[in-house]
């Protein structure tokens, strides 16, 4: 048996180590280490409650926006405000905006770009793939899908400039809506700028309308989309996936965990908040009262006889000379248990047909996690449609609330990545209690006091290690790594 470091790796946001336990070829152990510590808990203490709105944003640069829904969430649950419709469904185009953002960026840029290294020449499809995906190829050479989605993609930013002021770290975001009203004349620039995404899609990610790639229910639903639409990059995907048998590689924990995403009038969600069991075949409802944070294996110090705590008790006091820590992460667990969450599990928990199909008979596996990625964004963008439609002249974007001397909240949101909740208390007008538990704090867990592994750490057992490009890498750890989308700036916050 040997043992094998990763890391740095590269098309990641921030630091990622992953230690491995290799015997035969065959990973046998997994410990991944976030070994950066920020403290941004840390810093909001003390503060103008109102400060979190300007200060959690900069966790990331990535996912500004879904810190900022959060923390205004959590602020919103303090105060008792309430969003006027007009402020609730900006709020929501602003948060869609940038999570398809993510979605579009990982599949061209994060992604698909490893199925170009040269392990993978002797297969048929290799020279299509880095005819579309090879990174950082100029000319004619390859790359030109890349090229094209990040052309797409910084004209889709547009509509975080029009909607929030400004991308990232948008200052329009507040706890009783938005600050930015639309008017009649820019709905109809907005409009084009959705079309145009809408038609990048169609032709190049999926070769078919939207509505149709939504629909799709079924296995042989899906066999039979793909034989109409070879020229697609999802077709590609597709073939590849079947070739390397993808669906096999990187088992989830077979929990899944979505707080809800895009809030509705009504006071549901577009996408349905709970826990999917996929031993059970059941959508559980969520406690999130039975929330934990365990920092056992955390260079953090624990709470009191070392129990795990809820995140309004949780601690984040370094501890750097712990014996047994190795990662800056804590590992959050739901009534104990290790669960998965982003798109895979809010497309399970929702009830979308084809991924729980696909997810019965695969698992929660890279296939399927990254399949969750492409087919949600062919369901939110029509609801990004309507959402800007919905929109009310002159009807108020934000009610205005003063924020209590005392008081706590919870904002539970959904970043492209998964479940992401902000918790703080208000004591005399400041803040006195902050924590987070990010997307990838879930994913990219290490250990709990009981050993148990987390998502990530799980999921990489029994991955074969090849060293062909002579330093020891291996393209299914890179797969693996890669469908979970870590954002580990976020999870060191």
């Amino acid at each position: 048996m040997s043992r094998l470091i990763l890391g740095p790796f590269n098309r990641v946001e921030g630091d990622l180590e992953v230690e491995l336990e290799v015997a035969d070829g065959r990973v046998l152990e997994a410990r991944v280490k976030a070994p950066m510590y920020r403290g941004f808990e840390v810093m909001l203490v003390g503060r103008d409650p109102i400060d979190a709105l300007t200060i959690a944003p900069r966790i990331c640069g990535i996912c500004s926006v879904s810190q900022s829904v959060a923390a205004a969430k959590a602020l919103a649950d303090a105060s008792g405000v309430v969003m006027p419709p007009n402020g609730l469904y900006a709020t929501n185009l602003m948060l869609a905006c940038e999570n398809l953002a993510d979605h579009l960026t990982h599949f061209y840029v994060f992604f698909m770009p490893d199925f170009t290294r040269e392990v993978y020449a002797p297969r048929r499809w290799f020279g299509e793939t880095q005819r579309r995906f090879a990174a950082l190829v100029g000319g004619a050479g390859g790359g030109l899908h890349n090229r094209a989605a990040l052309a797409a993609r910084a004209r889709w930013l547009e509509l975080m400039g029009a909607l929030g002021g400004k991308w990232p770290h948008s200052g329009a975001l507040l706890p009783g809506g938005t600050s930015r009203a639309i008017e009649s004349t820019e709905r109809v620039r907005l409009l084009s700028r959705l079309r145009e995404m809408r038609a990048f899609l169609e032709q190049t990610l999926y070769g078919a309308p939207l509505e149709e790639v939504a629909a799709l229910a079924s296995l042989a639903d899906l066999s039979h989309w793909q034989a109409r639409v070879q020229g697609s990059d999802l077709a590609l995907f597709l073939d590849i996936a079947a070739d390397l048998e993808l669906a096999a590689l990187g088992p989830g924990p077979g929990r899944y965990l979505s707080y809800g995403a895009y809030a509705q009038v009504d006071g549901s969600h577009a996408l349905g908040r709970g826990v999917w069991d996929a031993q059970l075949q059941q959508r559980l409802a969520l406690d999130a009262s039975r929330i934990s944070e365990d920092t056992r294996h955390s260079w953090l110090a624990e709470g009191e006889a070392g129990q795990p705590l809820h995140p309004m008790q949780g601690l984040t006091q370094p501890d750097i000379d712990k014996p047994g820590a190795y990662s800056w992460n804590k590992a959050p667990r739901l009534a104990g248990q290790v669960v998965e969450t982003g798109a895979i599990a809010r497309q399970l928990v929702d009830g979308q047909a084809l991924i729980r199909a696909l997810a019965l008979a695969h698992g929660g596996s890279v296939y399927t996690r990254v399949l969750a990625r492409l087919l949600e964004m062919a369901r939110i963008l029509p609801l990004m449609e309507q959402w800007l439609l919905a929109l009310q002249a002159h009807e108020p974007y934000h009610q205005v609330q003063a924020l209590p001397a005392q008081g706590q909240g919870v904002g539970l949101s959904e970043a492209a990545r998964g479940a992401l909740g902000h918790w703080l208390k208000i004591e005399n007008g400041r803040i006195a209690h902050y924590q987070i538990v990010a997307p990838t704090s879930w994913n990219f867990s290490p250990r709990d006091a009981a050993g148990t592994p987390g998502a990530l750490e799980a999921a990489l057992v029994g991955a074969t290690i090849d060293s062909s490009d002579g330093r020891g890498q291996s393209v299914a750890v890179q797969h693996i790594v890669r469908s979970f989308d870590p954002c580990m700036v976020c999870t060191v916050h």
